[in-house]
């Protein structure tokens, strides 16, 4: 090789200008470079003027189905086939007459330098079969992005979904979470985002508004563990109260109580649910349960953590006898705790819903653990702790003509339902004490104070302000403060079957009371952190499902009008909360409004991929 001469680098065409010593300086479109011998290969010996001239050369058309049949079974160089198809050739050409060949079914090409080989008649039917079908694909990819573009312009979707179905699959992928990109999205010039693709597949119909993509998005499943639990393993000899009638106090439409309350005229007993016996660490079940977090709570139903069987197993009150974990607990006269004992029990639960121990409040088996939660209420609050009260609905799904229709009620209220709130704080904080007083390595749940304004407004404005000032919560193996709640230390222990953080706290403490090796702090935050992180997707996963679900109602129900409050306002913009959806938006008014103002609403535009909705006042 020589300067002058036509080479190709990487596939590239390149000029070679100088030589010094073992390196070559080329010349390509692309700038200048100094290669070795090795990383170039000739295409012709003579001498080429300029790379633009080699990059602008014309051929004329060879038949290359004839140069294919002369050489058939011979493996011809590239200068003996570019003679019987051009005859002379120049060094421009050189180039050009490669890049020919290279495109043809006809020919194998891998190096100017290398033999040609001579594909077969079947190997090039195949070929081009291949071909059409990636121009087919190709055709049918851009015909889809034009009628997407349409589509989102306002001009109806009209086309087979089945035939572009290749094509939605990508868009649910990104919809759904299991993808990052979309070419189609790209191609038609629009934002690879899950918003944009869920946006996508409901103009164009392929999805249903009632398609619910956030727990797939936040990596949860709708459906429930499958993990196998093996047959429960309870203690031989556990402390027997079934003389001592236990409460499991929940929604009427519970399925799986998980705790239970009883007073036996010293002691306040709080009785969890316990599989930690059971599922022990490290198992699939356990794994599965730290990948979920948590049971996933939607209008469709419960999925959950640790799988159908659970509920069956654990569960209190399903059964005649109930096994469980309590902690046993002995108050002072201000509702203080005094002394913690935790214990395996056996029980005979009785279940009631919130109404139901409402109706029985002042009974002599219910008074005391409504006196007590009351006590402890008190002493929180003298602590500092903050309420917040905003109004709460409960969003449900039933079957109507093959159409789920979303039916929104309000949240119920009751004394009991903040009497059994009270118990599962007394037990966290119980936990929390009992392994502090013991030196066990523990999940610790705080909260640093809040900076209230000297002056809150009332009503929902000022649970609003409350609300904002809240700091967030932190999970760590060293106990804190818990503000919110006014308690000095605090511990998740009440949900063993529904959050992951539980169950390993129950372990914990389980192997304390076995005087089993317990898991080291390290490990355990280590363990701890992977569930939380599982749980606070889910509960994203829980609240974009609502707003998901309370957004389909108002596009079912077009004619809806309600009442908003205002929450703050910025001069004609309000912040506003209607209570009848639980739904936080902005509007902006005709004139400037006053706090907790009631303004009657009614629905402007629906953005349901986006999760907003707007409104105006009537």
């Amino acid at each position: 090789m020589k300067k002058g001469n036509l080479v190709l680098y990487k596939n590239q065409p390149a000029l070679i200008t100088d030589m010094q010593g073992d390196k070559f300086e080329i010349t390509m479109e692309a700038g200048t470079k100094k290669v070795r011998e090795k990383d170039i290969v000739p295409l012709h010996d003579g001498e080429c003027r300029s790379i633009k001239a080699a990059i602008d050369a014309e051929v004329p058309v060879a038949d290359f189905g004839e140069a294919a049949d002369f050489f058939e079974g011979e493996t011809p160089s590239f200068a003996e086939l570019a003679e019987l198809l051009w005859g002379t050739y120049t060094a421009e050409q050189s180039w050009k007459l490669w890049q020919a060949l290279c495109s043809s079914p006809y020919f194998i090409c891998t190096s100017p330098a290398e033999p040609i080989g001579i594909r077969t008649q079947a190997e090039i039917e195949r070929l081009n079969q291949k071909q059409a079908e990636r121009e087919q694909a190709e055709k049918l990819r851009q015909d889809f992005t034009a009628a997407l573009r349409a589509c989102m312009q306002g001009k109806p979707f009209t086309e087979s979904k089945e035939t572009y179905r290749p094509f939605f699959q990508e868009l649910e992928a990104l919809a759904l979470g299991s993808s990052s990109a979309s070419k189609i999205l790209k191609d038609a010039k629009m934002e690879q985002t899950p918003e944009q693709a869920h946006d996508v597949l409901l103009k164009t119909g392929f999805w249903p508004i009632e398609k619910n993509p956030y727990p797939a998005r936040f990596g949860h499943s709708l459906h429930s563990s499958k993990a196998d639990i093996p047959e429960p393993v309870f203690p031989a000899e556990p402390l027997d109260l079934t003389a001592i009638p236990a409460y499991a106090i929940d929604n009427p439409g519970s399925t799986d109580p998980d705790d239970a309350v009883s007073f036996d005229g010293t002691y306040l007993w709080i009785h969890i649910a316990n599989p930690a016996d059971t599922i022990q660490a490290d198992t699939q079940s356990d794994a599965d349960a730290c990948a979920r977090g948590a049971t996933l709570y939607t209008p469709e139903g419960a999925a959950r953590m640790l799988g159908e069987k659970a509920v069956d197993y654990f569960a209190l009150g399903l059964k005649p006898v109930s096994y469980a974990l309590s902690f046993k607990l002995l108050l002072d006269a201000d509702g203080a705790i005094e002394d913690v004992s935790i214990h395996r029990t056996k029980l005979s639960v009785i279940r009631m819903t919130y109404e139901e121990a409402d109706a029985q409040k002042n009974s002599p088996a219910l008074a005391p653990l409504f006196a007590i939660a009351e006590k402890n209420r008190i002493r929180r609050e003298n602590a500092g702790a903050v309420s917040i009260d905003f109004p709460e609905i409960s969003v449900t799904l039933a079957e109507q003509d093959g159409t789920k229709r979303v039916q929104l009620q309000p949240a119920a209220h009751t004394e009991a339902a903040a009497m059994i709130k009270e118990m599962m704080l007394l037990a966290g904080e119980a936990a929390a004490r009992f392994a502090f007083q013991h030196s066990i390595p523990f999940q610790y749940i705080s909260q640093e104070a809040p900076e209230l304004p000297n002056k809150l407004p009332s009503g929902l404005a000022g649970e609003y302000r409350k609300r904002r000032a809240m700091r967030p919560r932190s999970v760590g193996t060293i106990p804190s403060m818990h503000a919110a709640l006014g308690l000095a230390m605090y511990g998740q222990v009440t949900s063993p079957l529904r959050r992951y953080g539980d169950l390993v706290s129950h372990r914990q403490l389980l192997n304390y009371i076995d005087g089993k090796p317990l898991t080291p702090a390290a490990d355990l935050i280590l363990k701890i952190a992977a569930g939380d992180v599982a749980g606070r997707a889910c509960v994203a996963a829980e609240r974009a499902s609502r707003q998901h679900w309370t957004l389909v109602y108002l596009l079912q129900n077009p004619d809806w009008r309600g009442t908003a409050v205002v929450l703050e306002a910025m001069g004609k913009k309000a912040h506003i909360f209607i209570p009848s959806l639980a739904y936080e938006g902005d509007m902006t008014l005709d004139s400037e409004p006053e706090l907790n103002q009631e303004l009657t609403v009614k629905v402007r535009r629906i953005r349901l991929a986006y999760l907003q909705a707007s409104f105006e006042q009537v």
